[in-house]
């Protein structure tokens, strides 16, 4: 699956069966300034099912004041302000990302990063077939703006906002006339399950009826649930923050998923996929010999001699539904018996006059 097609709504819709949605292993600075271990992930994210592997672009001193405070579990990652974290891992730039890039396309993966400035956007945007947008920007007007005038479909995630700032940033976006998808999203690292709130779903959805859903899970990962959950109620788009070793200390390998973790949910993703099926209801070929045999005809309650007309009296329903269904009862009303017709015959229409 390309992300591009899904933006553009390229083959959405055209039938009425539940599709597995869009991945992506969110590395950040899972690499932690290593670029064989940015390259490791690469193909390790290939291998466990992701359609895309992000990276977060920035430069520490563009982010982040010097006593910026953290907003995250001090007892995962110690580091006390912002600018110290990032400035830990902000050391890959142009050159790295084209050769991630480049390593992307030999894997069969595609490449994302988000940029945090102006500067890392310009450059990322030959790379990029879609822009991501942080929640953290998603009041930024300025960089919105700009970041829009790529002309390239946005992916916006909604962390820590109310519905009135996603409509503002909706309608900064629209105005470039440009593919638009958001993601629900809790500012916590790690979220507790008890916030995840996955019903918020819902209402982006209501709001944005025209819009691409998706999710961006930070809650530990354990079996995958959270991710499954979001997605049968209509997330199209998973972002999962992704490491090559969960039990390295901070940064965000703590509520990251693993190769496995994700081997694990797309096997669930494709179950899903499988189980619900399709998205109108109908009868299914394998219903075939069922809906036949389950199902009542208009049977005759006594003997029906020829000329008889056909009442209440005389007619009853019973299986198998190989006859004149009782559903049409009205029809047979009233009507003439063309032959003798015995106690529990099933009527056929060419028993009865002018059917």
């Amino acid at each position: 699956m390309k992300i591009i097609d899904l933006l553009q709504n390229k083959n959405r819709g055209k039938d009425n069966f539940f599709k597995r949605p869009y991945i992506i292993a969110e590395a950040g600075v899972n690499h932690e300034g290593n670029i064989d271990t940015a390259i490791k992930l690469i193909k390790l994210a290939s291998d466990g099912g992701a359609d895309a592997i992000k990276f977060q672009t920035y430069k520490a001193e563009k982010l982040a004041s010097k006593n910026s405070p953290s907003y995250w579990d001090l007892n995962s990652e110690s580091t006390t302000t912002q600018y110290k974290l990032f400035k830990k891992y902000d050391n890959f730039w142009k050159k790295d990302y084209e050769l991630l890039h480049t390593h992307c396309q030999k894997n069969n993966i595609e490449f994302i990063s988000t940029p945090f400035d102006e500067e890392s956007a310009s450059f990322l945007n030959d790379l990029m077939p879609v822009f991501k947008i942080s929640s953290s920007d998603i009041n930024n007007k300025i960089f919105i703006n700009y970041i829009c005038e790529f002309s390239k479909p946005i992916i916006l995630s909604t962390g820590a906002s109310n519905m009135p700032e996603i409509r503002q940033a909706v309608t900064w976006i629209k105005k470039y006339n440009i593919k638009l998808a958001l993601l629900h999203c809790i500012l916590n690292y790690p979220t507790k399950d008890i916030n995840a709130n996955l019903g918020m779903i819902l209402d982006i959805k209501d709001e944005f009826e025209n819009l691409i859903i998706g999710y961006s899970d930070h809650t530990l990962p354990k079996d995958m649930s959270t991710i499954v959950y979001s997605t049968l109620l209509g997330a199209e788009i998973i972002e999962k923050h992704f490491t090559h070793d969960k039990n390295l200390a901070g940064n965000d390998h703590y509520h990251s998923m693993d190769i496995n973790d994700l081997i694990n949910l797309r096997k669930k993703l494709d179950e899903i996929v499988s189980i619900v099926g399709s998205l109108k209801k109908h009868s299914i070929s394998s219903e075939k010999l069922s809906r036949t045999n389950a199902r009542r005809s208009l049977v005759a309650s006594k003997i029906i001699k020829k000329g008889e007309r056909f009442s209440y009296k005389n007619i009853t329903y019973k299986r198998p539904g190989i006859g004149v269904s009782p559903s049409n009862v009205e029809k047979v009303i009233g009507k003439i018996a063309l032959f003798d017709i015995n106690k529990d015959d099933i009527l056929m229409p060419i028993m009865i006059k002018d059917y």
